[in-house]
């Protein structure tokens, strides 16, 4: 059965991108276009999230802290996926309970490492 990743961005492109990426390693896909979103559709059995930082209505590190508060999704990986490279920025999302950083533009070997890394 194949794991589940919840992606978001405000970027249509990116969300498509990061999609089109997963599902063609074989993962199942839920799309949301900023925190509010992704909560919206934080039910069942999601595996990892994966996040950009900046985005209107709320952003990742508040998506981040949310999740984190969420019982039944307290320990499940978390993966900001930014243009921000600034260690105070990356301080900032640990603190808030991300498990990794991956910088924008990314590219499709990467992020699969990294997320077949988190999942095991």
């Amino acid at each position: 059965m194949p794991k589940t990743i919840l992606a978001v961005d405000d970027s249509a492109s990116m969300r498509q991108m990061v999609s089109f990426t997963l599902r063609n390693a074989g993962y199942d896909v839920i799309s949301a276009e900023d925190g509010e979103d992704a909560l919206a559709h934080l039910r069942g059995t999601i595996h990892l999230v994966i996040t950009d930082l900046n985005m209107p209505k709320m952003d990742g590190l508040e998506l981040i802290r949310r999740i984190r508060a969420n019982p039944a999704y307290k320990y499940i990986p978390l993966l900001m996926l930014t243009t921000e490279t600034q260690e105070a920025k990356k301080l900032a999302g640990k603190q808030a309970g991300a498990t990794g950083w991956i910088v924008k533009p990314f590219n499709a070997v990467q992020l699969l490492a990294v997320v077949k890394k988190v999942l095991g």
